[in-house]
């Protein structure tokens, strides 16, 4: 059994399924920076182990102008139609 930890204020949790594996990774990954403190930080390092030990994918970065307001439309858009899986780094 796997446990999702969510950051939310959920008074009441809600019930998720993970989605199934494959075992492998290939295609696009996008790297989605929210610019908080030292996210870039932890970006940067997957994106360097990813490259090390999945050749076969692409890593494109993407940048939100600020943590504080939601990604803007062409962001996310982007993301949609450019990536198969994304990674959101959130740090302090």
């Amino acid at each position: 059994m796997t446990t999702i930890l969510d950051p939310t204020d959920e008074r009441v949790p809600v019930e998720r399924q993970v989605t199934p594996r494959t075992g492998s990774i290939s295609g696009v990954v996008g790297l989605m920076d929210i610019r908080k403190p030292r996210g870039d930080v932890f970006l940067d390092a997957l994106e360097g182990l990813m490259k090390e030990q999945l050749p076969d994918v692409q890593v494109k970065r993407f940048f939100k102008p600020t943590f504080t307001k939601p990604a803007p439309d062409d962001v996310r858009h982007a993301i949609k139609g450019e990536c198969d899986y994304v990674v959101e780094a959130l740090a302090d």
